[in-house]
């Protein structure tokens, strides 16, 4: 019993940090979903917010000799927020006011964000002059990580749920207010209005296109916080190609969540223990894989159980992938 719940404190917090990402990046998805646009571009988004802001971290460590704390934190976090918002005014452009196809567009945002991401990213680790092909950032991530200072101090408890950087309860933060703002506020009635039907809200007053663009870059640079936190924080260096599937599971959480970010929180803790559960069975490698399609299992569990019941609650917004024509109306 002893040894269960040791292996179960081990893997909790691990649990956690493989889910914060994926919750940064559905809560981002979420709020830009509800006003009617899918933005397949998130895990191109999260990709450009963790290089954007790898590349202010690597930059200020070899400017300074000694590193500003409040500095060290605040120029990558910027760096992330700016990188993420262009990828959300690129999309929201194409889309928005070009109209173009969603899909397409989300799709050829991800393949930009991810050759955008391995080119700066690689050549900054020949930059660094290590002759490595990855950039670690070792100072940056030990002031990102640092955790509540009386966590030790509380057992298993500080041990599991306060042990980990701010990123992660920021992650949290966000979204609880993220719904709040949509199921309680006059902000939020407006954007799902934009998202049911916008031609109904366009009459009624509301400024639709506003809307899209101000709800995809917030969602934009909320994803892009995802991708900083994955450098910076859980890994500490950055790696081509590092980011995995990662972006893609935060897509599927917005389905496993029904389009409600507090209910993403808990769905991004246990997409990221199912992620990572193969480490903690003794199984073969091809069996791994199978392990870590679990998360895409559940997804196709929960929306097929949300189609049958047919509650319009638990559906995505009706207008959601249609480009609105307001010449139409």
């Amino acid at each position: 019993m002893q040894a269960i719940l040791a292996s179960l404190i081990s893997f909790l917090p691990r649990a956690i940090m493989q889910g914060t990402p994926l919750l940064y990046g559905a809560t981002g998805e979420i709020i830009t979903e509800k006003s009617g646009h899918l933005n397949l571009g998130i895990p191109g988004i999260m990709y450009v917010g963790g290089i954007s802001g790898a590349a202010g971290a690597f930059l200020y460590e070899h400017s300074v000799d000694v590193m500003n704390p409040a500095l060290a934190i605040l120029i990558p976090l910027s760096c992330a927020l700016v990188g993420s918002l262009l990828m959300g005014l690129i999309y929201s452009f194409l889309t928005v006011t070009l109209r173009a196809n969603q899909n397409v567009t989300g799709l050829a945002l991800t393949t930009f964000g991810i050759g955008i991401g391995n080119f700066f990213g690689g050549t900054l680790a020949k930059l660094s002059g290590t002759g490595e092909t990855s950039l670690s950032l070792p100072q940056t991530k030990i002031l990102f990580k640092t955790s509540l200072p009386f966590a030790a101090d509380l057992g298993w408890f500080g041990s599991v749920f306060l042990s980990h950087g701010f990123l992660v309860y920021l992650a949290v933060v966000i979204a609880l207010i993220a719904a709040f703002v949509l199921g309680r506020t006059r902000v939020g009635l407006q954007l799902r209005a934009v998202g049911e039907n916008p031609a109904t809200a366009d009459a009624a007053g509301v400024n639709v296109n506003r809307y899209k663009y101000v709800a995809t870059c917030i969602g934009s640079m909320i994803a892009g916080l995802g991708g900083l936190y994955y450098v910076v924080d859980y890994m500490g260096v950055w790696a081509n190609d590092g980011f995995g599937d990662r972006g893609w599971l935060a897509i599927a959480l917005v389905i496993f969540a029904v389009w409600r970010p507090h209910v993403g929180i808990l769905g991004s803790y246990l997409f990221g223990g199912l992620y990572i559960l193969y480490t903690v069975i003794n199984i073969g490698v091809a069996e791994q894989e199978l392990f870590k399609m679990l998360p895409y299992v559940v997804t196709i569990i929960v929306l097929v159980v949300t189609s049958i019941r047919e509650k319009r609650e638990s559906q995505p917004p009706a207008s959601l992938g249609l480009a609105y024509f307001r010449e139409e109306r």
